[in-house]
């Protein structure tokens, strides 16, 4: 069941993009095992949607015995995620060296914002953080205001957890050939400043005021690619970029081409939005889907994502599922062959502790010595 059928991924409790990664590793079929601190009926309501589909074990990593069973995990695993800051894993015995000298071939991904070397290596940190220095935080907002961050998105979950997915995936390529395992430094600060690859291309190419917010193509500065307010309180969103799709805006909303002519002159784009927003408050936001939704405007509406799930589209896409009561996004992308599926909704803190070691070589008698020493619960 999915692509990565076969793979064993042991990830070390953390929160975040790590837990994102792993999920997406276990959406792809990777048995992806989830080492926790201590043992509960339930996982965090934080696990939720990010353990899906992964197994719980709970480890004591302070103790001696707790760290020869994770050495011993790791010899039967692929890949390792570390979500600590740089240097803990070393500290508890099971750095790279220590896991790569039990299994040359092991993948240890570690995860940070900062990355593990540099002046902020060890700093605590966070989304906002991250993209602050990127200049990505900069850029959103509106011109007149403050930065927003837009949510925790570009730093933890794009320019983290992506980046852990595709340096994972990327590096067990890798491994097949060569034979060999290897250290990935995955940091959120980076994948922030990839994120970012556009905007320096459009800079470069004096298509991109970064000085000021709210004044280029993208960042709301135009009429033609923005947000709108509707009759009903509810918004709307506009990209009509292209002529022929700011073409097709203007006969469906009734615009006037003397009005709207010169779509891309930033002198007109103040007045020009303004207008068009006093055009789309004479009607519901359904009204504007009824006109637009599905035609070449480049249109949809602005759902809240408690609303998204019920939208027809992704309906018709099972884009959605439920799991124990919890609406969360299906396994993407999309394979023809090997499907990816949640195998199972998250698990208990603890739960498969036994039945892992078990599968793993632990005889048990060993997991029983290992529950007396308070190595597992």
């Amino acid at each position: 069941m999915g692509p990565l059928n076969g793979y064993t991924v042991i990830e070390l409790a953390g929160i975040g993009p790590a837990p994102m990664g792993g999920m997406m590793l276990a959406d792809l079929g990777a048995e992806v095992i989830r080492v926790d601190r201590a043992a509960a009926d339930a996982p965090s309501p934080l696990e939720s949607v990010s353990g899906r589909g992964k197994k719980s074990v709970v480890l004591n990593l302070k103790s001696a015995e707790g760290v020869e069973a994770l050495l011993r995990m790791v010899e039967n695993a692929d890949v390792i995620i570390d979500p600590f800051r740089p240097g803990v894993c070393e500290k508890l015995g099971i750095g790279p060296e220590d896991c790569l000298a039990r299994n040359p071939k092991l993948i240890f991904a570690r995860m940070t914002g900062w990355g593990q070397e540099g002046p902020l290596a060890t700093a605590a940190g966070h989304d906002i953080n991250y993209i602050a220095l990127t200049g990505a935080l900069y850029a959103n907002g509106e011109g007149a205001g403050r930065p927003m961050p837009p949510l925790n998105l570009v730093g933890d979950m794009g320019g983290g957890g992506m980046l852990l997915v595709n340096g994972v995936l990327a590096a067990l390529l890798e491994t097949a050939s060569s034979g060999q395992g290897q250290v990935i430094d995955v940091a959120m600060v980076d994948g922030a400043a990839q994120l970012m690859w556009m905007f320096h291309t459009f800079h470069a190419a004096g298509a991109w005021n970064a000085e000021e917010r709210e004044a280029n193509m993208l960042d709301g500065g135009t009429h033609f690619y923005n947000t709108y307010e509707c009759s009903d309180g509810e918004y709307v969103s506009i990209g009509s970029i292209e002529p022929q799709f700011y073409a097709l805006l203007i006969e469906k909303a009734e615009l006037s081409e003397q009005d709207f002519g010169e779509q891309n002159n930033p002198e007109r784009w103040p007045d020009q939005k303004r207008a068009l927003g006093e055009v789309i408050r004479q009607k519901t936001r359904d009204e504007w889907c009824a006109l637009m939704e599905g035609t070449d405007v480049c249109f949809a509406p602005v759902l809240r994502f408690t609303e998204a799930a019920q939208h027809q589209a992704a309906v018709a896409r099972d884009s959605y599922i439920e799991l124990d009561g919890v609406v969360q996004p299906a396994p993407a992308p999309r394979f023809s062959r090997t499907v990816a599926k949640v195998a199972h909704s998250a698990h208990a803190n603890g739960a498969d502790t036994q039945s892992v070691l078990g599968a793993m070589g632990f005889a048990e008698q060993e997991i029983v010595e290992l529950r007396d020493a308070g190595a597992i619960n």
